[in-house]
């Protein structure tokens, strides 16, 4: 059994991670839209949710509904 586990991503890291600007990050958490967990006051994120949510095809849906 692995102890190690992955550690958390900051904003910068995730837009680096998904070569986008990290307002573009920061507006996705606002409209509720990426897996992200706040831990004091700062934004975090797992590489591994990342990659689940872009996979299942769930971030292709950003900026696509019909208001």
């Amino acid at each position: 059994m692995s102890t190690e586990h992955e550690k958390w991503s900051s904003i910068e890291e995730l837009a680096a991670h998904l070569q986008v600007h990290k307002d573009t990050i920061r507006l996705w958490i606002k409209k509720n839209e990426i897996p992200a967990h706040k831990i004091g006051k700062l934004w975090r994120f797992k590489i591994s949710e990342i990659d689940d949510w872009i996979l299942s095809g769930r971030s292709a849906k950003i900026g696509n509904d019909a208001d």
